[in-house]
């Protein structure tokens, strides 16, 4: 089999590559990405609660219902607190 140096640089569509392959990505951008999935997550853990909570008040079970959601919610209100404290959404 015959290696050659072209092989193992990443397809840019039939071009050459722009970049080198070992081109380094800041850490900013993956902080800045798993934040956005964890408060879509806070959003999907939401809506269902939001549509059932009219039953759960029904069955007697509304206040412990909304007190869970209020503390699931607080504790992403601190940890929203603790990003702008500690700068982590500066891009400086």
């Amino acid at each position: 089999m015959h290696y050659h140096p072209v092989k193992y640089e990443p397809y840019e569509c039939g071009l050459p590559s722009l970049d080198k392959k070992d081109t380094k990505v800041s850490v900013k951008f993956y902080l800045t990405a798993i934040l956005f999935i964890l408060f879509d997550i806070e959003i999907i853990f939401m809506y269902p609660w939001a549509t059932s909570f009219r039953d759960f008040i029904a069955s007697g079970q509304g206040a412990f219902v909304f007190g869970s959601m209020m503390f699931f919610l607080a504790v992403f209100i601190f940890g929203l607190f603790w990003e702008v404290k500690s700068k982590a959404l500066e891009w400086d």
